[in-house]
Order: structure tokens, then sequence, then C-alpha cells
């Protein structure tokens, strides 16, 4: 009886070259994941918010994993995910972002593969981070993005250009 009618977005691009068809975000949700993470990840490196543990350059991401990352800014650019994925959805604690950072248990022979969780302490120790540079504060359950950090997100998601070309 109901038919789902899909609604096509349509942008007027007529009067711009199809490569300059651009617009400037105003806020994280604005942007792809990808590029925000990286810019933000590069904004936390160059303002020494984040100080580097000794042991970053040996650490495994998870109990599924075999080795250390090979990026050598990955600490930074976990930092940067766990800060978006706070500005998404506030209120998340150290259990679940186990959870969102889980992978596969491959390792287990013949037998099917499991569903692993992440590493508790590295996510931790990285909310610790934020939570000293005066981005994220601690809630009774799990932990919430700051008005500083919220407006320093937008600043620089507003600094991305979004190529709607991509998109369409």
């Amino acid at each position: 009886l109901f038919r789902k009618r899909r609604l096509r977005v349509q942008f007027d691009t007529s009067s711009q070259p199809a490569a300059m068809a651009t617009y400037k975000p105003k806020s994280v949700k604005d942007v792809p994941a990808e590029d925000f993470i990286e810019a933000y990840a590069k904004h936390l490196k160059a303002n020494d918010k984040i100080q580097l543990p000794s042991w970053v350059d040996v650490v495994k991401t998870g109990s599924f994993k075999e080795l250390a990352p090979y990026d050598p800014d990955w600490y930074y650019v976990r930092a940067a995910s766990v800060a978006r994925k706070l500005y998404i959805r506030q209120g998340m604690g150290v259990g679940l972002f186990r959870i969102q950072y889980g992978g596969r248990n491959k390792l287990r022979g013949s037998r099917p593969e499991l569903q692993a969780k992440g590493s508790g302490g590295l996510v931790r120790h990285i909310l610790k981070q934020l939570e000293e540079c005066g981005l994220v504060e601690k809630l009774e359950k799990g932990r919430r993005l700051t008005a500083n950090g919220q407006r320093d997100m937008d600043q620089i998601a507003g600094r991305i250009t979004v190529n709607l070309q991509a998109f369409f």
C-alpha cells in the first residue's frame, strides 16, 4: 500500500563548471569522516595538544592484531577518530569504543572467526589526554565534548572544502 519515495537531492551547478561545485561546511557532520579525521589529526599533532606515550611504537590496537600500526602518526588519527565519534554521539564510554574499534579474530585455525574487542587501555589513555586538553569531560557514565572541544572541531571542519561531484 505505501510506497517509499526516494528523494533526489540536486544542486544547481549549471552556472559553475563541474570541477568547481563545492561548498563550505558548517559542522563536523557536513564533512566526510575521512577528510575530517585527517585534518583534525594534523591539528592535534601541530598544536602539541596530545603527548605521545612511550609505548606508542610497540602497542597493538587489539588482541586480534599481530603487529602495531605502520603509520607513525596513528595515535593522532585514533584520537581524532575518538573525538569525532564523541561529537556525533555524546556519552560514549570505553566499553562502547572497544566494540567500535574491534575486529575479527581470524587466528583460530579451521574454527569460524569471532568478533574481538579493541584495546581498552589505548582508548582510555586517549580519552584522558583529551580531558587534559579540555576537549572532553567525564560524565557519570561515559564522556562528552566540552563547548571548547566542539567549537575547535567545528572550526577545523569549516576549513575543509567539500567537492560535491564526489557525492553525485
